[in-house]
């Protein structure tokens, strides 16, 4: 599945399988290297997604701020 349509959670429990994947089984290098670089676009992802969500909330309160400011 593409990461862009991911959800964060899904990101998330895919990083999770990638790591105990990681501490249990013997992992040949090709593997590892793959897993890795999976590991950091997921990780790309869910930071994207965060800076959205976190920018998203921002502007909910900027927009009540000049509710507020506006009727006063």
């Amino acid at each position: 599945m593409p990461s862009q349509n991911l959800t964060y959670r899904q990101a998330i429990e895919e990083l999770e399988t990638i790591l105990r994947a990681l501490e249990t089984d013997a992992v040949d290098v090709d593997d590892l290297t793959a897993r890795v670089q999976r590991s950091a676009e997921l990780i790309r992802l869910c930071k994207q997604k965060l800076r959205s969500a976190e920018s998203a909330i921002d502007q909910v309160f900027e927009n009540l701020e000049e509710e507020d400011e506006d009727g006063e």
